[in-house]
């Protein structure tokens, strides 16, 4: 809990400031934090947006790959993903199967080192 305030900046870290008497765990202030900087609205509307997201034709997985994940860093607690049926595929072949069947540490670094094949 001590290091949290190293990473925050402008807003954040003055919100932080200002309310720290209140915070008891950081269970307390994990929850508050994210009422304050992602409301319910803006969390619907970035996952409207993550679940919408679709591979363009001609779009590479590595293209795709970082257009998502950019749009997965505006609210960092929410992931999903819409590839083309051949990059679908290519992902199940190697991960042995079915990637929902992969943990999401182990989906991401897989992902991750395809990705840098189609750059």
């Amino acid at each position: 809990m001590k290091a949290f305030p190293f990473s925050l900046d402008g807003a954040a870290k003055d919100w932080l400031y200002l309310q720290s008497v209140l915070f008891n765990t950081w269970g307390d202030m994990k929850r508050m934090f994210l009422e304050k900087f992602f409301p319910t609205s803006r969390t619907a509307t970035i996952r409207k947006e993550i679940c919408g997201i679709r591979q363009h034709s001609g779009e590479t997985l590595h293209e795709y790959w970082e257009r998502f994940n950019k749009l997965c860093d505006t609210c960092p607690y929410l992931r999903s993903t819409s590839l083309t049926m051949m990059d679908r595929s290519m992902i199940d072949v190697a991960s042995g199967g079915a990637l929902m069947y992969k943990t999401p540490a182990a989906a991401r670094h897989l992902i991750s080192n395809m990705t840098r094949n189609t750059q």
